[in-house]
């Protein structure tokens, strides 16, 4: 097994958090992996995006023009990378941002209204209306449970080992957050 897989989103929104995530609860779980980052030239609201892989064996390169799967952010993302999903591949694209279709019929979608479900989240812990800094989290969920690439259960135990101790009162809404997004990884009907 060796799954390719790009984060994609603003600066901000946490697709590299997501990637590394995965990348932890791949070398957890004794898979071989490469995380890649790549940066526009400015921080937050710039663009962000990652890849992983995650493999059984050996992998031969890092580097992947046509990743087996996509969680695009935003619609730059989907822009972006929809052409480049290879055939059968996955793209799972938030929803709450995304608001035109997607082209391709030789691939599989699920769209996630990610944000939404983040603000729903957050607020229990906030107290107010809630912000979309789960969103990453529940695409995640979404992904790992699309695909079978790991248990769900390694990426809560690589959000127990790896979240930063400033950022643990998230924990159990990541947790959350992730278990929402695994319930929606059901394919669009093309």
């Amino acid at each position: 097994m060796q799954q390719e897989i790009v984060f994609s989103g603003f600066g901000g929104q946490g697709a590299l958090f997501a990637g590394q995530l995965l990348a932890y609860a791949g070398m957890d779980n004794d898979k071989h992996v490469t995380w890649i980052p790549s940066y526009g030239p400015e921080m937050r609201g710039g663009t962000a995006n990652c890849t992983v892989v995650v493999a059984d064996e050996p992998i031969g390169s890092p580097l992947v023009r046509h990743p087996s799967a996509v969680i695009a952010l935003n619609l730059p993302s989907v822009d972006k990378y929809e052409a480049l999903v290879k055939p059968g591949g996955l793209l799972i694209y938030n929803s709450s941002q995304v608001d035109r279709p997607i082209y391709r019929t030789d691939m599989q979608v699920i769209p996630v209204p990610a944000n939404d479900i983040s603000q729903e989240e957050t607020s229990a812990v906030t107290g107010d209306s809630g912000d979309a800094r789960l969103a990453n989290v529940v695409m995640l969920g979404t992904l790992v449970q699309a695909t079978g690439i790991l248990p769900l259960e390694a990426i809560e135990a690589a959000l127990e080992a790896h979240l930063p101790q400033r950022h643990m009162r998230w924990l159990e809404p990541n947790k959350i957050a992730l278990r929402r997004g695994a319930a929606l990884a059901v394919p669009e009907a093309a």
